[in-house]
C-alpha cells in the first residue's frame, strides 16, 4: 500500500529538501543521457518532451478489447494538434524519427482497418521511461520518508497506470506546458534541457538563501562537448539570459565563475514543481485504482 498522500505543487516547491531533489533528478536524467543519448536527445526539447510523454501514454493506455485504440500516426497528429503540442507535420516527423531510430515499430496489424498506422514503443523506449519515472517517485519519498519508488519496482502496473494520467494532466498545466521566459529559451531549444539540468546538479546547499549563486568549473565549450551541441547555439543561449541579467559571468569573454541569479533558479524550480506534484497524484491515483 503506497503511505502517505499526494503533495501540492506549492507543498513541493515550498519543502526543505527540494533543491536536493532537484540536483538527484538532474543528475538521474544526466544519467539516462549517457546510456541512451540519442534517445534522450529526441526529448531534450521541452516540445519533443510534451510529443514524447503523449505517445507513450497513448500506446500504455491501450485498450486491448479496442483494435483502433492506442497510438497510431493519425490519432498522434490529432492530438497533437487539439492541445496545441506541435503542428501536424511536425508530429508525423518526429514519428517517422523515432521509428527510423527503432524507438517506435509498427505493432502487430490486429486493426479492421488497413488504413490504420498502429505503433507501439520498443523495449529500449519503454526502459527509459520507466527509468525516468522511477527515478522521479525516488526524488517524492526523499520528500517525505514514502514508499513510491519500491512500489512502482515490485508492481510495474502503477507506472503503466500512472505515466498516462500524469502526461494527460502535464499537456494540459499551464505552468509546465509554457515555461517562464527567463529558462523558457533553453527549454525550446533542442537539448536545452540537459543544459538546464547540468547547471542545476552543480547548486550549492545554501542556494535558495542569495541572490546570485556562483557555479565555478562551468565552461560553455565542455557542456557544447558533453551534450552534443553546437557551440554556435549554446552561446546563444546563454547570451539570451545574460541579456536579461539572469545568468552572467565573473570576468569578461566568459571566464571566471558563472553566476545564476535567484530569479533564474526559482523560475526553473517553479516549473519543476507542477510536474511532481502531478507524478505524485498520478502515482496515488494508479495505488488506489489497484487497491
Amino acid at each position: 500500500m503506497l503511505t502517505g498522500r499526494p503533495h501540492t505543487r506549492e507543498e513541493i516547491l515550498d519543502h526543505p529538501l527540494f533543491l536536493s531533489i532537484e540536483r538527484q533528478i538532474a543528475l538521474h536524467l544526466i544519467g539516462i543521457y549517457k546510456r541512451a543519448p540519442r534517445l534522450a536527445r529526441l526529448a531534450a526539447s521541452h516540445q519533443k518532451w510534451l510529443l514524447t510523454q503523449t505517445l507513450f501514454a497513448m500506446h500504455t493506455g491501450r485498450d486491448r478489447g479496442n483494435p483502433v485504440s492506442g497510438l497510431t500516426a493519425g490519432r498522434m497528429m490529432q492530438v497533437a494538434k487539439e492541445f496545441d503540442l506541435a503542428s501536424k507535420n511536425t508530429a508525423a516527423s518526429f514519428l517517422a524519427e523515432l521509428i527510423a531510430y527503432k524507438f517506435l515499430r509498427d505493432a502487430p496489424d490486429e486493426t479492421p482497418d488497413r488504413r490504420l498506422r498502429r505503433l507501439e514503443t520498443t523495449e529500449l523506449s519503454e526502459e527509459a521511461m520507466a527509468s525516468w519515472f522511477q527515478g522521479h517517485m525516488a526524488c517524492l519519498d526523499q520528500l517525505d520518508g514514502g514508499n513510491r519508488a519500491k512500489l512502482t519496482a515490485d508492481s510495474p502496473r502503477l507506472f503503466h497506470l500512472a505515466q498516462p494520467r500524469a502526461a494527460r494532466a502535464l499537456i494540459q498545466e499551464p505552468i509546465w506546458k509554457e515555461p517562464r521566459s527567463s529558462i523558457g529559451h533553453f527549454l525550446w531549444s533542442d537539448v536545452g534541457g540537459l543544459v538546464l539540468h547540468d547547471l542545476i546538479s552543480r547548486l550549492p546547499n545554501d542556494t535558495r538563501e542569495h541572490d546570485r549563486i556562483l557555479l565555478k568549473g562551468v565552461s560553455i565549450s565542455e557542456i557544447a562537448n558533453e551534450f552534443g551541441i553546437s557551440l554556435t547555439n549554446l552561446k546563444r543561449m546563454f547570451k539570451k539570459a545574460e541579456t536579461d541579467n539572469l545568468l552572467g559571468w565573473e570576468s569578461p569573454r566568459n571566464r571566471g565563475a558563472l553566476w545564476l541569479s535567484r530569479i533564474f533558479i526559482e523560475d526553473y524550480f517553479y516549473w519543476q514543481s507542477a510536474k511532481f506534484a502531478e507524478l505524485d497524484s498520478a502515482i496515488h491515483w494508479a495505488a488506489g485504482q489497484i487497491r
